[in-house]
């Protein structure tokens, strides 16, 4: 789009394989933020038909700031595609002038995403990184969301990852293939108790994270978008339907406290790798040992938990950016991407 747009008035996007985010930004200041489920697997016209149940602020004139990670999915024929298609829709329909977030390259056009694609793809993380570090020195960012985990090191108030594309973050334990909504079950553990024995899992994708933290009562309010796994409610029964197919059994074959203390023993088993991996981090000789986890996402109670886990202060994304937020946005940690790229474009 050519027209031109309020110098005021920014929205952050985070376009997503499963999830749009985005985060309205009037004056410097976070005013509302969204989230919705986004098939974008299906092809590029899921953007089309998210983008108009958006709120109609997300589809009016403004300074677009644009970070993505749907570049990953595979309606595209690799990330060099993706993000030029995701670009390319960007500026055809929204509204304003549109810029791309290359991460460490800065913003670029969104004629110019293709040849920037190493630096654009998947960058969301150093969005977050960037803007927390204007307010942290030195911390280890921890974004926990429906799919992945990011564990980003902030050294001088900058984003000290060791890897940049996912590929080597991969390597480098900055991103964990795990989050807390939809996770299949059998990637966390290859066992669990139940009945006093030690039981082997079914290799079946029959319940996910959304399940576990749903019965244990962590799982926020509307963090869960996507169909269950076999496609039925989202009831603390249906989730205790589907754990106990996890171990081959019916749901009348436990109890509510069983069901739970199996739920429990998954949330611990997706606890210990990202401890492993954050205490790793951690012991880089330029973080200091009072460096504190900032921590955000859907699965924001987890950073929590992890920063006891490890005995770290910890501090929430949101009350570092609370000079730039009118009240308290809903989605606005679980859109921490969304609401850094639109502050970052904004301040």
């Amino acid at each position: 789009m050519s027209q031109s747009a309020p110098s005021d008035t920014v929205i952050g996007w985070d376009l997503g394989g499963v999830h749009v985010k985005a985060a309205l930004i009037v004056g410097g200041r976070v005013r509302a933020v969204v989230q919705t489920a986004c098939p974008l697997w299906r092809g590029l016209p899921a953007l089309d038909g998210t983008l108009a149940g958006l709120p109609d602020w997300a589809r009016g004139q403004a300074r677009h700031a644009v970070t993505m990670t749907g570049e990953l999915t595979d309606c595209f024929k690799d990330r060099t595609d993706g993000v030029g298609q995701i670009a390319g829709w960007a500026q055809a329909h929204l509204p304003g002038t549109v810029s791309i977030y290359a991460g460490r390259a800065g913003f670029v056009a969104p004629a110019a995403a293709e040849a920037a694609a190493l630096d654009i793809a998947s960058a969301n993380w150093h969005a977050t990184a960037a803007l927390a570090g204007r307010s942290a020195s030195e911390a280890l960012l921890v974004d926990i969301g429906s799919t992945t985990a990011d564990l980003i090191p902030i050294v001088a108030g900058r984003p000290a990852a060791s890897g940049y594309s996912d590929a080597e973050r991969l390597e480098t334990g900055e991103l964990v293939y795990s989050g807390v909504v939809r996770t299949p079950l059998l990637a966390l553990t290859d066992h669990a108790p139940f009945g006093g024995r030690r039981t082997r899992l079914m290799a079946e994708t029959f319940a996910t994270t959304a399940d576990i933290y749903r019965l244990t009562g962590d799982l926020p309010e509307g963090a869960d978008q996507q169909h269950s796994a076999d496609l039925k409610g989202k009831s603390n029964p249906e989730s205790e339907i589907r754990l106990a197919r996890m171990i081959g059994r019916d749901h009348r074959e436990g109890s509510t406290s069983a069901w739970r203390a199996l739920a429990e023993h998954f949330a611990e088993a997706q606890l210990r790798p990202l401890q492993d991996a954050a205490a790793t981090l951690l012991s880089r000789p330029d973080l200091g040992a009072g460096a504190p986890l900032i921590v955000c996402g859907a699965g924001r109670f987890l950073a929590e938990r992890l920063a006891h886990r490890l005995g770290r202060p910890h501090r929430a994304f949101t009350d570092l950016i609370a000079a730039h937020m009118t009240g308290e946005p809903e989605w606005a940690s679980t859109c921490g991407p969304a609401v850094a790229v639109g502050l970052l474009a904004a301040l």
